[in-house]
Parts: structure tokens; sequence; C-alpha cells
């Protein structure tokens, strides 16, 4: 099966079930390429395997791995291939089958040997991870001679670097990855300087230099020629593109698309680059510091090449040595790096050290870099990149317990100390997701040793299954894992890595329903939370809980190359939910349903109708069916939905109820008349080509594209694809067989006459949104016809036991037409309106609101949010000792910052926080609550909540009620009022309490109220 799929990919093929999420980042063409590269990896430490892992994800043709270094019990620190019964064995032999399993599409090989001129000239691009600087030079310039790409990644502890060299002309053929943006016209002046006006529904968000072309163009047709035009950017809604004096005079509407440009980009050899070195810079709180590391990574390699070793950790004499060789070296340059000793010697101290959240951060970079080389999509680093994170170290003091213990953890104590790793065993953490930022997490808790012990306990939960696109960057899972819990096998697979690792697998979904085993004495019991989650609802949830309980939060999230986290420490940083994203800007109404400019407006349409014909129609059908007061209460529906239901009913149990697979096709032909003739004709009988407005400018211009309709035309490929999906579909509803077959289809369309379109008077179609929407409110029948059809409805009894078929929309099955008829339907819109169609692939990304993923991004991610982990455990007080990060591979560019801190807000002069509450016991009574809390913060209780349920009004509630209420408990009055007991997991509750100050009669905003029940 293997060799099949590699020969598959050898022809071009791309598995789009495998790479679906992928694709979305890199496109068919830049996957292409990548499956032409073969890549070889030297050193398989913990950094080379990270890299490795993530390119054999990413589908190159091959990976050849090369280590000469038998396995040490250090090696598991980081090196998450490699098991304790693999010590003395050879470290590339060792991996090789098991980063195999990654990929059924990529051979992975072993190269034995040294590495010489030959050796590499098979490769496209060479990766160093565990080389001399000697070596490093050798192959650079090897490599550079017959056009190979180099990379090299290192890391010491908390310190690691990347280098870039793609020779001297290497072309990006699109450099940042996004989609190219698209702008309706308004106006062009014919002027030397021509001056393009967009349409105000939004800025074109051009940058000076781009180009675009043009099309569409009513009157100026000159611009229609598709010659890309350099622009310049003159505001939000203009630009210049020269002079246009010599064209036609503008009429009306058209299209400008921007056009990627080819950028070559230069590299500098290793040995000139040395010399003179360009940096990305990873923190602009660290600006003085590449060029220091710059040069501590070449003192580094003079101390081994001097010592035939490595510094010793925490050896001062070692240090001295080290400082010796960075100052020498220093002095010679003529850009003279600034002396941070502390920084320095910290360097020489952990060079043995091995850290996995670092060797995760620089191995998905360095991945992303590799990929790039092969792809020449996204713009590489140029070309030298150090990143640190000392900030892991405790805040007072270093390590001094580094000495090694001969166990697998000595890479982390090399850096750490022993008594950071007791602190790291015995630690309980919950992890709230399996997916692909919880699959790296885990590897790095497993690596690191993060609860591994008896008293420590690391919890997973996720309730999803495995499926098959999730193995091109969930890469703790395999594809005979498909159809498996998530949670059990990626605990089993990092305990795997890490005997040791105490983590037990839940298959539970976090929320209001599963608070009863993810109780009190569950969260009081956690040092902390990490989220690995993929939607907002489910994040703000789980931050809520952590506010709650005050525990501290790891929160973290990709989108493409894009990558984000952030930390959440008790009474020192905002929460998640402290601040939010902008709501996502809704498709008007009247745009979906008679003016769509864009494809995204005709596939959402497109879903619409699925959801409608297939979904909804059968809903209604069974309940009318099951429902003895359904139709009672669909007359009751406000707007247009009671008459809509009934003739979806009338349609599906009268009159066009099949009884055949041929009746499914006739409805397919009637349906597409309806959608892409009928309806486009009464738009235009209602609005004609030629409409003015009452301003005499042209109805059809700006966003309003004028349509034109389809006739159905059975040899047209895309007319016959609606028809084939539509007619399958219809046939799954009711139980009918259907068939692909195109003669089929096409004896039963030669039997079947579409009668002509006749235009219906009065028909209103709305222009305006605010219009739209009242009319969608507004009843379109009396109660007469809606009884009318009622009455031709057969009695449900005449159809005991039957039943249809409710569609759910699954976009990632190819055999169930959902994705079919999607794309189908909106491309025949999009035709309609003469908008560029979407192929299947970018239909499914758009109607199935897939997430670009890739496991470049996802690596860093989780590296960067376990570096938080660390400053955590080691208790970092501080909070410009955190960092929130944001990065984007494409470009390449980092950013850190420190967390905000928690928004302050106060009462009657006391300040506080989210974080602060006001605890009381719930067995007082609420007349003594009420009392203590006017006394002690001088603050009247007008109204008092918990959750949903009012437990007090001093101005709602009957004086009776409230005397009654006042003598309760605050448990009973909770169970009282909510009519239900208080679960026996529940020891403490939140009251909402609506307060006024009495000297001023203004509502005040205070601490929640967290009542706690005694159990004792």
């Amino acid at each position: 099966m293997s060799e099949q799929k590699q020969q598959q990919q050898q022809h071009g093929e791309i598995d789009e079930g495998l790479y679906s999420r992928q694709l979305y980042v890199l496109g068919h063409e830049a996957m292409r390429k990548m499956q032409a590269a073969h890549v070889l990896i030297s050193g398989m430490n913990g950094v080379g395997v990270e890299i490795a892992k993530n390119v054999v994800l990413g589908g190159v043709k091959s990976v050849t791995i090369h280590d000469e270094n038998p396995v040490s019990l250090r090696d598991l620190s980081s090196q998450f291939f490699l098991r304790e019964a693999d010590v003395g064995k050879n470290r590339a032999a060792v991996t090789a089958d098991r980063l195999g399993e990654l990929n059924p599409y990529v051979p992975v090989k072993v190269l034995t040997g040294e590495l010489t001129e030959e050796a590499i000239k098979p490769f496209s691009v060479i990766v160093l991870t565990a080389s001399t600087l000697d070596e490093q030079l050798r192959i650079d310039a090897a490599a550079r001679a017959s056009k190979k790409a180099v990379v090299v990644a290192e890391t010491r502890g908390l310190f690691g670097q990347v280098f870039c060299d793609f020779g001297p002309s290497f072309v990006v053929t699109d450099a940042n990855g996004e989609e190219p943006a698209s702008v309706m016209l308004a106006s062009i002046s014919r002027d030397k300087d021509g001056i393009v006006t967009c349409h105000d529904e939004g800025r074109h968000g051009f940058e000076d230099g781009d180009y675009v072309v043009f099309s569409e163009v009513q009157g100026m047709t000159e611009l229609n020629d598709g010659k890309p035009r350099k622009i310049t950017v003159k505001g939000p809604f203009t630009f210049s593109i020269g002079d246009t004096t010599n064209m036609s005079e503008y009429v009306r509407g058209g299209v400008a698309t921007q056009v990627k440009q080819p950028t070559t980009v230069t590299f500098s050899s290793l040995e000139e680059s040395l010399k003179n070195p360009e940096f990305l810079l990873s923190d602009f709180a660290k600006f003085d510091r590449p060029l220091m590391l710059h040069v501590a990574f070449q003192a580094l390699d003079a101390f081994r090449k001097q010592e035939g070793r490595l510094p010793q950790a925490g050896s001062s004499g070692d240090g001295d040595k080290f400082m010796a060789l960075f100052n020498d070296m220093n002095s010679k340059r003529e850009s003279k790096a600034e002396v941070d000793e502390r920084v320095l010697r910290l360097f020489a101290s952990q060079a043995t050290g091995s850290v996995s959240p670092m060797d995760t951060v620089i191995g998905g970079i360095a991945a992303q870099e590799v990929m790039k080389a092969c792809s020449g999509k996204f713009m590489p680093i140029r070309q030298h990149f150090y990143f640190d994170s000392l900030e892991c170290l405790p805040e007072e003091g270093d390590p001094t317990d580094l000495d090694p213990t001969g166990t697998r953890y000595d890479g982390l104590i090399a850096t750490f100390g022993q008594t950071f790793l007791k602190k790291l065993k015995q630690q309980k953490w919950f992890l709230v997701g399996a997916g692909a930022i919880g699959c790296e997490l885990l590897k790095v808790f497993a690596m690191l040793g993060l609860s591994a012990s008896e008293e420590g306990k690391l919890i997973v939960t996720d309730m999803d299954t495995i499926e098959k696109s999730n193995l091109n960057r969930q890469f703790l899972f395999r594809p005979w894992d498909v159809t498996k819990l998530k949670s059990d096998v990626a605990a089993a697979a990092a305990k795997a890595m890490n005997p040791e690792l105490n983590v037990v697998a839940h298959a539970n979904k976090v929320g209001p329903d599963t608070e009863a085993l993810y109780n009190d004495e569950f969260f009081e019991s956690l040092d902390g939370v990490a989220n690995a989650l993929d939607n907002v609802e489910a994040r703000q949830y789980m931050d809520s809980r952590c506010v709650f309980y005050e525990k501290p939060l790891l929160e973290s999230g990709t989108l493409g190359t894009k990558g984000n986290t952030q930390v959440v420490i008790p009474h020192l940083t905002e929460s998640y939910s402290s601040s939010q994203d902008p709501p996502e800007k809704s498709i008007p109404l009247c745009t979906l349903k008679s003016f769509p400019y864009k494809i995204e407006h005709t596939l959402q349409w497109a879903r619409d109708l699925f959801e409608v014909m297939f979904k909804q129609t059968p809903e209604n059908v069974n309940m009318y069916l099951r429902q003895s007061d359904y139709l009672e209460n669909v007359m009751k529906k406000p707007g247009s939905e009671p008459l809509e239901t009934l003739e979806s009913l009338k349609e599906s149990l009268v009159t066009h109820k099949p009884l055949s697979f041929d009746d499914c096709i006739t409805w397919a032909v009637q349906k597409f008349t309806k959608l892409y003739r009928d309806s486009i004709m009464q738009l235009l009988h209602n609005f004609p080509p030629d409409r003015l407005t009452s301003e005499g400018v042209p109805f059809w211009s700006g966003t309003k594209r004028c349509p034109s309709p389809h006739e159905f035309d059975p040899e047209n490929p895309l007319h016959l694809d609606f028809v084939i999906a539509a007619a399958n579909l219809r046939a799954n509803v009711f139980g009918l067989k259907g068939t692909r077959d195109v003669a089929t289809f096409k004896n039963v369309l030669s039997t079947i006459s579409v009668p002509p379109f006749v235009p219906k008077e009065g028909v209103k179609i709305e222009t305006d949104e605010k219009a739209a929407q009242n009319q969608n409110q507004t009843p379109v029948s009396d109660t007469e016809e809606l009884r009318t059809i009622a009455a031709s409805l057969p009695p449900p009894s005449n159809l005991a036991g039957y039943c249809v078929n409710e569609q759910d929309f699954e976009k990632d099955d190819d055999s169930n037409f959902h994705m079919d008829f999607v794309t189908a339907a909106s491309n025949l819109r999009a035709t309609n309106y003469k908008i560029e169609p979407a192929d299947k692939h970018k239909s499914k990304g758009i109607a199935g609101r897939i997430i670009p993923a890739i496991a470049t991004t996802t690596a860093v991610v989780s590296g960067l949010v376990g570096l938080e982990l660390c400053k955590i455990i080691n208790g970092a007080k501080k909070k410009e000792t955190y960092k929130n990060g944001f990065v984007n591979l494409a470009l390449p560019f980092f950013a850190f910052s420190e967390p905000m801190p928690c928004p302050k807000k106060e009462y009657k002069g006391k300040e506080f926080t989210l974080w602060d509450r006001f605890d009381v016991d719930a067995n007082q009574t609420l007349k003594q609550f009420i009392e203590s809390f006017e006394s002690e913060h001088g603050l009247e209780v007008g109204m008092m909540s918990c959750g949903v349920s009012m437990l007090y009004s001093g101005f709602m509630m009957s004086a009776q009620k409230r005397e009654h209420r006042l003598g309760l408990t605050l448990k009973e009055l909770v169970e009282e009022a909510s009519k239900q007991p208080l679960g026996e997991h529940v020891r403490r509750f939140v009251l909402d309490v609506m307060a006024e100050d009495p000297d001023t009669g203004e509502d005040v905003d205070t601490p929640f109220v967290v009542a706690h029940i005694d159990k004792k």
C-alpha cells in the first residue's frame, strides 16, 4: 500500500483527504513542488527529529536521515521517537521506521557514512542540526555550488538558532500566502495619474507596488487586457494606475484583482554571513541579543574544538574558558556584540541542555523553512534567526543543582536543575483537547516529565474520534487509529514516549453538562489548565472555570501559518475573555437573495439551499407525520415561514413525491429551472439591464452585477453536475436508490420538457437590507391560503410508519453528494452573475468553514506554550516574565509581549479585578447575607440571582414571597428558585448581586459572590 501511494505522489497526485487542511495553506502548485523534493536531515537529536516529523507530514517526495551517533539515555529528554530499549543503537536507524509511519506517501531512508559532496548531491535541501561549524561551512559551500538549499538548526538549552541559505538567486512565488485581494470599482479617472476608486463596501487592502489586473470594466475597456498594472496607493478606497488619458471614458463596473508577482531573493554563503550577518528579530525586547548569540554559537564551536567536549553544566571554569573565547572573537569583529556576561555564562552552562519546548519551536520554524525551499511558497528567513527564553529560569537566582543523574531527564536537568524536575513530576494539569495542538502538547509534556510520578496526574479529554484528515497534522495518530477516540490514542502514544507519564484519558466535552464530573474537587486539585480547543465558546467556558477556581490557563490557536499563545495567571493578567475578536461580518440578506458579487455569497446561498431542501424540508415532513399539533404551531410562526413550510410539505407529500429515481431527476431539472432561469428572469423583469435609479445612475452598477439566466442544457457539465447531485440527494431523502451513471440521466433528460418562463406581476424584490429584513418578517399569505394548502396534505394517519431521511451536511465524505451539490449550486449561481467559479476544494474550504492548518505552525505554538508552562512551574510572579506570542511563519514574523494586566474596577474607593470575589457561607440566611453585605461593603442589595434563577428582588417581588425567602439559607434559596437540588458535587456556587451605593443611588459593579457549602 505504501509503495502504491508513493507512486501516486510521484505522478503528481495529491491526496486531498490527507492533505486537506494543508492544501488551504500551501495550495496545489506548492504541494506538487513539495512532492518533487528530496530532503536530507543530518542529526536525529530533539530538534532534528522535530524537523523530520514536520517535513514528513508536509509531504515531500522523500526524507533521508543521517546520524552517526548511538542513542544515549540523555537523548530521551527531547527525542520523542527514541525508547529506553534503543540506548546504544544508531539514532537514525531506530528513528527511521517510526518516522516512516507518519505518512504513507513519504519514504524515510537512512544515509550512513560521512556527509561528502557526493552524498548530498541527490537532495534538494540539506538540513544540519548536530554539525560542527567546519562541517556546516563545507556542506554550505558544496550545496551552493550544486544549487541546493541549506538549513542549519540548533538548540542549546533555552537558546536556539536557524540559518538559511537558498543560494544566490531564489524565487519566491508568493511572499505571504494571503488570498489575492479583489475589489469592485466605482470609478476610474481619465488622467495622467488615473485614479481608481473602489466601491465603499470595504477597503481595497492593496499596498504600494502591488500589481492588479482589471476585468469587466465597461467603457474604459482597454483595461480588460489581462495585463498586470503596478499601483500606487492613494487611500483606503483609492489607488492610481498611471496615465489613462489615451483610454476611453469609464462608464461603470469592473473588478481589480491583485496579482502575486514572483520575488527573487539573494542569500549570502554561510562563510560570508558569519562575518556580515543579516538577522530576523525574534523579540523586540531583546534588540541587541541576536549579534551576541551569533558570536556565542561560534565561540561554543571553538570551545568544543579546543576541549574536545562541550562546557559542563554549572562549571565556572568552563564558563571562564568560554568567555575568553567569546571576547577574543568579538574583539576581532568589525561590528562588535554587546556583552551580557550572565546571559553568555548561562549559554555556556546550557550547552548540553535539551529542552523539548525549545526543540519544538526551533524545529517547527526550521521545518517551515525547508518547505519554503522546496516549494518557493512564503518568504524565507534572511538569514539568521536567534531565539532564547531565559525567562523560563527562576526570577531570583540561577539553578545550581545541574549535575546529571544518569536518567532520561539529564538534558532537562542541565538547563533547569533537579529541583525544577521534581516540581514538574508532581504537577496536576488538565489538557482540554487532543487534536493538533493537543497532540503536540502531550509530546512536550511527556518529554518534560510533567506529571511523571504517582503524585502527579495529567488528564486529557476529547470527545472526537480520529479521521483521515487528522493524520496530516495530529502526529500521534496513525492510519490504523482512524475511528478510535483521540484522547485514548494520544494518551497511549504519549505514555509510550515516557512510560513514567501519569496520564488519564477522558472522552468528555467540557461544559455545563459535565460539571458534575469536572467539579469543585476536580478543579481544586489542579495546578493548571492547557486549552487545545478549536472554538471560542469552549475556550470562554474553560476561561471562566479557571477564573472561578483561580487556576493558570495556557491558551493557543493557529490559522494556517499564523499562531498565537496567551498565558493567563490569576491575580496578575487579564483572562482570555477579557478581550475578544470582533464578530464575523454577516452577508446582507438582499445580497444573498438577489445581488451576490463574490463567490463567498454564492457558496453561502448554496449551503442555505442544501439546508432547506435536504435538511429542513425532510425535518418538516417527519414532524408533520409525528406531531399532532404541528400544523397548528406552524400557522403561528412569523413572516413567510408558514407558507414556505406548507408549500414544502405539499411538494414532498403530494405534488412531487418521488416514486422512482426518474422522478428525482425530473424534480432536479425543475429546481434547476426555477433557481437559475426563472428567478433570474423575474429579477431582470423587475430590474431591466438598462434601468436607472431615481438619481439617474445605472441600477446595475457597483456591487450589483447584472445577471443572465441559464437554460438547462444536458450537454453542459456544470448543469449535469447539479442535476446528478440534486437527484441523488432527493433519492437519499426518500429512500430510493440513485446512480452516477450519466447515460441513465441523459435517457431521462431527453423526455423532460421545460415550460417557458412567464413573469409574475406584483412580485417585490427588496434592494435595501433593512427592507429585506422587514419583508422576511412580514406575512406574505392570508390564513385562508394557508388552510387551503394544509387541507391538501394527506392525513398523517394515512402515512403511518412513513418517514424521510434528513441529510446532515458532511463536507468530508466524497460519496454523499453533499459537496457535489453545494459546489455545482454555487458555481451555477456564480455564472449567473459572472462571478469566477470555485473548484470543489476551494468550495469545501469556504462552505465547510475549514480552518487552514499546517503541522509546522502547530509545533511552534505548542513549543511556546511549553515554555510558558516552565515559567508557571518555576513560580514566576512578575508579569513581564510571561510572554504572549504571535507568529506568522509565512512572512516570517515573530512578536512577543507581556500579558495585559487584569483590568481594575472600584466601588466606594476600593479596587478589585476579575480575580477577586466575596466569599460567603451558603448556610446563612438571605437576611443575614443582605445585612452583612450592607454592613461590610456599604452597599444595598437590590436584586440577586444564581444562573438564570431570580433569588431576590427588592422591587419586583411580592412582600410575602420576599419575606419567605429572607428566612431561607442561600443554599435552600437556590434550590427553591431553580426547582432542583444542588448536586452532591457542588461545594460552592456564584451569586450575581445587583448592588447600589446608598449615598448616590447609583448601581455599582462589585466582585462576584461565591457561596461555600460546608460538606463536613
